[in-house]
């Protein structure tokens, strides 16, 4: 504490007079004379001014740069200028003594400390510590600590018990690369880093108990997102005994609305029950199955209508509309519409509009004017309509019907209310479907989810692929503001059931054994009907304040290619170290021509 009286957002008008003593970064000097000074002293609770009068220390000060750190002992005095923009703005600090705690070695920063946020991430990064005493940016990491210790707080209050679950246990196909730890004493073996605690928390409900959470760290190889950090991140990990998809709904829906309202930077947010709406549902209205519900658009099936029109990529196709009420665009901006949509979905994005006079223009409108009573019939259409289309696989429809949603809701006013967070239940998911890379029946969402229908919805589908993709599965996400926070499930705690749902998908029993050797025997003891969820910490951070970069809440990120640039990670280690846990590098030999 270094004796500090007070800290430097503390002192108001009711100071003046005392005899004080702060502490912190000398963060800037504004050099009147030579006997003259205005002095800025932050620390982490705020700043103060104080009133360099004399030589002696306007020479001592002259010796330093910004940013070491220093003691001030003075006096406080009533400012004859004040600052109403800050809290210490009606005082100042007049100085008979200052001491250098900690010395900055350097004339020039990387960066100028209060705008930070304009260089470049990289060198943020770099200078993570720097970038910290910006008080724009720390306030964030300050809000993330807030938010964990009140979502702590709630789950506690709901009787759920936090237990920490291991961060050392083995490869699991949870959906993602793991991260592989070399064991030093079993040649040849690894470690795994969990990309959740999803086995763990199921084994602690067979275990006998009855509400778990945690802040649980998960590890992930994947690459960046704007919503999604590479490596680690952390989620509010939850699992309930003797429950089902309402019990969780309902502890959600009682522990996040208030955190959101305390601290969101919107107002305006959805009451509980939230919105439930199915998977399939969701992809036919919105094209996703992360609806931002803020936008009041929706996709609708033009199929009936445009598909046999005569434009030729709409012929044998799934052709999806979303229609944009008295839309103002010019041309150009509709162009930079469709190309930054074909960019995002992969797929092409064309449009007509409807004029105010109810005539057919632009885009592929010729092709629509021999139909165009039954196409404004069928699409609801008035004057001044815009109608973005796309078409393809039912799937390829539907997702570039879902970003040109988005683009139009987000890039034009009318179509959204912007300042408002609204949550959603997407349900009913589909327990299989066709791998995009393998061409072959997987799990779509969960392996360990409870298929609706039980066993004898598997048994009717063992021999039927087609019968298996109808399959439901009792999962769930909650999503905000069109961001997946979460996703969930009722468990599947039944051996048999469980062995037959891997079944379908070219695992016996033999195999479920030895992958989940644990969880497969823990449920043969006996298992409780359980139910969970994992709303992610970092993400729900980054919506409450209202950033879009998910490195702005984290304390210490990685940068997009998974490196930590201030540490120096991923790095080489010593020959000595790879030996001790039975690890060689081979170097790839390049071909030659």
């Amino acid at each position: 504490m270094q004796g500090r009286t007070h800290n430097c957002g503390e002192l108001r008008l009711s100071d003046a007079g005392a005899q004080v003593k702060l502490v912190g970064w000398f963060e800037n000097l504004r050099k009147v004379s030579k006997n003259l000074g205005f002095l800025i002293l932050r620390d982490f609770y705020g700043t103060t001014q104080v009133v360099v009068e004399t030589e002696e220390i306007m020479e001592q000060l002259s010796d330093l740069n910004y940013e070491s750190t220093i003691s001030v002992e003075g006096t406080v005095r009533e400012r004859s200028s004040k600052n109403e923009k800050l809290a210490t703005g009606e005082i100042e600090v007049v100085p008979e003594k200052i001491e250098l705690l900690g010395r900055c070695q350097y004339n020039e920063l990387p960066f100028q400390i209060n705008h930070s946020k304009e260089a470049d991430e990289n060198l943020r990064l770099k200078y993570r510590y720097l970038d910290l005493r910006n008080p724009a940016v720390k306030e964030k990491i300050v809000l993330r600590s807030k938010i964990v210790a009140d979502l702590r707080s709630s789950m506690i209050a709901h009787d759920f018990m936090e237990i920490t679950t291991p961060i050392l246990t083995c490869s699991s196909p949870e959906g993602a690369r793991d991260y592989l730890v070399p064991s030093r004493n079993h040649p040849g073996k690894f470690y795994a880093l969990p990309q959740a605690p999803q086995q763990f928390k199921q084994l602690l409900m067979a275990s006998g108990f009855d509400r778990y959470f945690q802040i649980a760290p998960c590890f992930r190889d994947e690459d960046a997102r704007a919503d999604r950090s590479p490596g680690e991140f952390y989620q509010l990990d939850m699992e309930m005994a003797f429950a089902d998809q309402e019990d969780v709904f309902a502890v959600l829906e009682d522990v996040l609305p208030p955190i959101f309202s305390r601290y969101g930077i919107y107002q305006k947010a959805s009451k509980p029950p939230f919105k439930r709406i199915a998977y399939l549902d969701a992809m036919e209205r919105y094209g996703t199955d992360k609806p931002d519900l803020r936008i009041h658009l929706e996709v609708q099936d033009a199929t009936e209508v445009l598909a046999d029109c005569g434009f030729g990529p709409f012929a044998g196709q799934i052709v999806k509309a979303v229609v944009a009420s008295n839309f103002t665009g010019t041309r150009k901006v509709i162009d930079k519409l469709c190309a930054d949509a074909e960019v995002q979905s992969g797929q092409k994005a064309y449009w007509f509009r409807l004029d105010e006079q109810g005539e057919l223009v632009g885009g592929i409108s010729k092709f629509v004017k021999e139909r165009q009573d039954e196409v404004a019939k069928a699409l609801g259409l008035k004057p001044g309509d815009f109608v973005a289309l796309a078409a393809g696989s039912r799937g390829a429809a539907q997702k570039g019907a879902g970003v040109l949603l988005k683009l139009i809701g987000n890039r034009f006013d009318g179509y959204m209310d912007k300042e408002s967070y609204e949550f959603c239940w997407i349900v009913d998911f589909p327990m299989y479907e066709i791998g995009e890379e393998s061409g072959v029946l997987e799990f779509c969402h969960n392996p360990f989810s409870m298929p609706q229908g039980g066993l004898k919805a598997l048994e009717e589908a063992a021999e039927d692929q087609e019968k298996a993709l109808n399959i439901l599965a009792y999962q769930y996400d909650l999503v905000c503001n069109g961001v997946e926070l979460s996703s969930g499930a009722v468990r599947n705690h039944d051996p048999e059931i469980m062995v037959k749902a891997f079944n379908i998908v070219g695992l016996g029993e033999e195999n479920v054994k030895a992958k989940f050797p644990a969880m497969y025997n823990a449920f043969c003891y006996g298992a409780p009907p359980h139910a969970g969820i994992a709303p992610g910490v970092d993400r729900m951070v980054m919506l409450i304040a209202g950033e879009e970069s998910i490195r702005e809440i984290i304390p210490f990120p990685m940068n997009k290619n998974a490196q930590d640039v201030m540490m120096g990670a991923p790095a080489e280690v010593e020959e000595k170290q790879l030996r001790d846990v039975h690890i060689q590098i081979v170097k790839e030999e390049k071909e030659t021509k």
